[in-house]
């Protein structure tokens, strides 16, 4: 299994307990494993979880996904279909409460397609100079259970590492909250209601 290979290609990986990664890997050489983990394998890194060969079963490239940084309209065009089709169709959430005043020209979206058709989505906005607010993750019903949203919260960091904030922020849904755990998120306040769910805040120095 050469993990090098998949460098710079989206990948969906499941591992010997039957758990699926989505994204984008970074590979590390026997040496780093040993040194590191004191296992002599190579390993890949996707988000936050670091993957030894001998932990994947199986690992396939995904060539018609993509992962856009949108900046122009019909690319945020993408954003707002998915949010349209999975969350106000589906939790009959009005567009005003699904739109808000986060929403505007300055508001930063990760898009994720598939053959180009928009099946995920998160938009970024900064809360003061260190924080980054993450909200609106969603992927569409089909495309779920498949490590895509771990994908575009990651994705969602590195942009705001990269633009100089030490801190991203997520108003999590509860049965949300494991899933930001998994990513080493932190709670930091109570449950308290917002414009259409119950929302736990939480933190993740970057």
């Amino acid at each position: 299994m050469n993990l090098f290979g998949y460098e710079g290609k989206i990948v969906r990986v499941t591992d010997a307990d039957g758990k699926v990664f989505t994204g984008i890997p970074v590979s590390f050489p026997h040496e780093y494993g040993f040194h590191e983990f004191n296992r002599d394998e190579e390993s890949i890194k996707i988000g936050d979880y670091q993957l030894f060969e001998s932990d994947i079963a199986e690992i396939t490239e995904l060539p018609a996904f993509s992962v856009i940084r949108a900046t122009e309209i019909w690319q945020q065009a993408g954003a707002y279909f998915v949010r349209i089709q999975a969350m106000a169709k589906k939790h009959h959430i009005t567009l005003r409460q699904e739109f808000d005043e986060h929403d505007t020209p300055d508001t930063k979206y990760i898009v994720v397609t598939d053959n180009d058709f928009p099946i995920a989505t998160a938009r970024m906005y900064p809360l003061d100079e260190q924080s980054m607010m993450i909200g609106r993750v969603v992927v569409l019903p089909e495309y779920r259970r498949q490590g895509i949203g771990t994908m575009v919260v990651s994705e969602c960091e590195d942009w705001a590492e990269e633009l100089g904030y030490s801190k991203t922020v997520v108003e999590a849904r509860e049965n949300k909250v494991e899933f930001y755990e998994q990513m080493l998120y932190e709670v930091c306040s109570e449950a308290a209601d917002g414009d259409t769910f119950r929302c736990i805040r939480m933190e993740k120095d970057l």
